[in-house]
């Protein structure tokens, strides 16, 4: 049986239970101000303004990143990442982390957030949370909110004119190989300027450009470019019910994914506030880092997507391709999805894989936090109704690669370059940020 056919006859009726069940499932218990205000920062970031995951993640750093520098101006057990406030130990870390993340998202009267807007929705879920936050000893509650904001201010400064929401790169004209819009909608990227966004740890987007994609007329090209006109056919006889779950798993938007991954973790492993607050801050700046380099590395390749390249395959050059001018990949519109939103090619270059140059960012680093890749962990997706489970975070970052060519979107080639990119991204962050302090207080 095809395997969109089986998918639609045997999994997804489950979907539309599973995830009715998920809605009414009770809320997970509080468990402190940086998980709480990472959860209401998804929900402003993602659910209220929309923003694709290039977009997002940059927020996410931007919150998290004064986030951890709040709280460290408590504990200061690890180096700053911009600011260290002056701080007692007592002070209160929650006042401190709420105020951070919600004045990095709205701004101060003299410098604006980016989320300016939601401060409607925004003020009373924070008055309400600081009002609920208790004030031992007498002064600590307020020493944390002035703490954060002086945390908040530094990072929304540092991020003044950093090249978002910028002009877009020019295009190469359309010829063999390069990116043109795709079919059906032939849209353009939303956020074509991220590659050219000042990064948060790197010193540069340039010093993590790939290998580049494979010449069109080599057998490496040729290798990839009849695995996914196989595997990632919306009508594959080759791809199996689970890959197809995958690859539709996966397109749950990243961020807000990864960060309720995040917050299990954080859970299951019993983090402390301190913990959490390095950990936030770590795996958001790295992702950040990750899509700067990647949008800036997609725009100096520019190469075409899969339903480009196998419609064209008789301009290519390479006797091992051969053109199908009505081929269309898994991620097509006729694909059952849960979501309003139907599937499409992403709009924006093939080279390399967006999603795997975050999930290497964010696996790498999880490794580097833990101190072992053996960690097992489940998650949720909007977008299949399903939950999937891992016994090591690589096993994500492999399934990651392995599920973009099941979409029918990626060349393998753009998915392993991208991995080896946020891979590169982790280990510097790794090396150069968030080093512990010794003898500390």
């Amino acid at each position: 049986m095809n395997p969109l056919t089986q998918f639609n006859k045997t999994i997804l009726p489950l979907l539309v239970a599973l995830a009715l069940v998920a809605l009414a499932s009770p809320p997970v218990a509080r468990a402190d101000a940086v998980t709480d205000w990472n959860l209401i920062a998804s929900n402003a970031i993602v659910v209220t303004a929309g923003q694709p995951p290039p977009v997002s993640v940059l927020h996410f750093a931007m919150v998290h990143g004064a986030v951890y520098d709040a709280v460290n101006a408590i504990d200061r057990g690890h180096r700053p990442y911009l600011v260290q406030p002056d701080a007692n130990p007592r002070d209160s870390k929650e006042a401190a982390a709420a105020t951070a993340a919600f004045r990095v998202l709205v701004g101060f009267d003299d410098l604006p957030g980016p989320f300016r807007n939601q401060l409607p929705t925004l003020q009373p879920q924070y008055d309400n949370y600081i009002a609920n936050l208790p004030d031992n000893p007498p002064g600590s509650r307020d020493a944390g909110i002035a703490i954060g904001g002086v945390a908040a201010r530094a990072m929304l400064t540092a991020r003044l004119n950093d090249g978002r929401f910028g002009p877009p790169p020019a295009l190469y004209p359309p010829a063999p190989g390069n990116w043109r819009p795709t079919p059906p909608n032939y849209a353009n990227d939303p956020a074509p300027w991220v590659g050219n966004v000042r990064p948060f740890t790197v010193p540069s987007a340039e010093m993590l450009r790939t290998h580049g994609p494979n010449a069109l007329t080599s057998d490496d090209y040729a290798e990839d470019f009849n695995e996914v006109k196989e595997l990632g056919s919306l009508t594959s006889a080759t791809r199996t019910a689970d890959e197809t779950d995958a690859a539709i798993f996966w397109q749950d938007q990243a961020m807000a994914l990864w960060n309720r991954i995040f917050r299990t973790l954080a859970a299951a492993q019993n983090l402390d506030i301190v913990e959490n607050a390095r950990l936030f801050a770590m795996e958001n700046l790295a992702a950040a880092d990750a899509l700067i380099g990647c949008w800036n590395d997609k725009y100096y390749w520019q190469f075409w997507r899969p339903i480009t390249a196998i419609r064209e395959a008789d301009t290519d050059g390479n006797p091992a391709t051969v053109a199908d001018p009505m081929w269309l990949p898994l991620f097509d519109p006729a694909t059952p999805v849960l979501t309003r939103r139907p599937f499409v090619t992403p709009p924006f270059p093939d080279h390399p894989s967006g999603h795997a140059c975050a999930t290497a960012a964010f696996t790498h680093t999880l490794k580097n936090f833990f101190g072992t890749d053996r960690i097992a962990f489940s998650a949720f997706s909007n977008k299949s109704g399903t939950t999937r489970s891992f016994d090591r975070f690589s096993d994500a970052l492999d399934e990651v690669i392995d599920a973009r060519v099941w979409a029918g979107i990626h060349f393998r080639t753009a998915d392993e370059q991208g991995a080896r990119l946020g891979k590169k991204v982790a280990h510097y962050l790794n090396k150069h940020y968030f080093q512990p302090v010794h003898g500390h207080r």
